[in-house]
């Protein structure tokens, strides 16, 4: 049970894993701070005049029925710049490490092309003569040893 889990801690993925999540905290939190005090007053100032930003409210005196959709946009540019430095600067080189290792590891011979239908043909007569020569070669053998065996009998 602890040999599995030993494995498991010592293959890799769970260290790289530790450093993607503490490399993932810290660029949120450089993320939010963009998303936060350079694109949510540019959503504000496209959204009016009023403090809310980009939205409305569903009651007008009820501040609970804000629909924030400056938010929401803000959201989604967090993500979607979260998720291109993560591709960039990870999964991209990452991806191309492991490609060459896997080209400099491969043992593999390359595949041989099929042979041509004329060469094929030859091989496999010569083949054949090659066997009808073996069984030729084998009779003559077994009459010179009943040959051999019929001279030591007289």
């Amino acid at each position: 049970m602890f040999k599995g889990f030993k494995d498991f801690i010592l293959r890799g993925n769970v260290i790289e894993l530790a450093i993607a999540v503490v490399i993932g905290s810290a660029f949120t939190a450089l993320v939010t701070a963009f998303t936060n005090n350079i694109i949510n007053p540019v959503i504000a100032a496209a959204g009016g005049m009023n403090a809310d930003g980009l939205g409305f409210r569903i009651w007008e005196n009820n501040p609970a029925t804000m629909v924030n959709i400056g938010a929401v946009l803000t959201a989604l540019v967090t993500f979607v710049i979260t998720a291109a430095v993560v591709y960039f600067i990870f999964v991209a080189p990452m991806n191309k490490i492991n490609s060459l290792v896997k080209d400099r590891l491969s043992t593999e011979e390359p595949e041989e092309e099929p042979l041509p239908a004329d060469t094929a043909l030859l091989a496999e007569i010569r083949d054949l003569l090659k066997d009808a020569a073996a069984a030729r070669n084998a009779g003559q053998a077994s009459d010179l040893d009943a040959d051999f065996d019929s001279d030591r009998t007289r």
